[in-house]
């Protein structure tokens, strides 16, 4: 995959095929920030890498905020839905888990809190064109 990569996918099946390319350019230390509206696929796409790394159980965060896995590697999946100030962020622990050398961490709703994401990460907006059909647009920033 070569990056940016713009991607319109026709089904869930088309979906997962585009995440499973996509982790494989994915490596320990990894940031990734998913964007998209309510019910745009964020959380199934971030499934959907999981399974490359042998994570079955990934599921939204939204309630829980942070939720831990572990497979092949540790994967940190995080949801900034429901924060409301830079400082719930410091509450949970987001500047450790940002440091942490042995994990991939997703941030779904990441442009909430744009200024404390790192200088390194990749980002993925997902655009709802109609029920089963979805623009995704992977970027690497460095």
């Amino acid at each position: 995959m070569q990056l940016p990569s713009i991607k319109i996918v026709l089904s869930e099946n088309d979906t997962a095929e585009f995440a499973a390319e996509f982790a494989a350019l994915l490596k320990i230390g990894d940031v990734v920030c998913l964007n998209g509206n309510l019910g745009s696929g964020k959380t199934f796409f971030v499934k959907n890498i999981c399974k490359e790394f042998a994570v079955d159980t990934a599921a939204s965060p939204s309630f829980a905020i942070v939720n831990e896995y572990s497979g092949k590697l540790k994967v940190i999946h995080i949801d900034f839905y429901r924060l409301k100030k830079v400082e719930e962020l410091y509450d949970i622990g987001f500047d450790e888990y940002l440091s942490l050398s042995d994990s991939i961490v997703f941030i779904e709703w990441a442009d909430l809190f744009e200024d404390v994401l790192p200088k390194k990460y990749y980002s993925v907006e997902i655009t709802q064109i109609n029920e089963t059909s979805r623009q995704i647009i992977i970027k690497k920033h460095e």
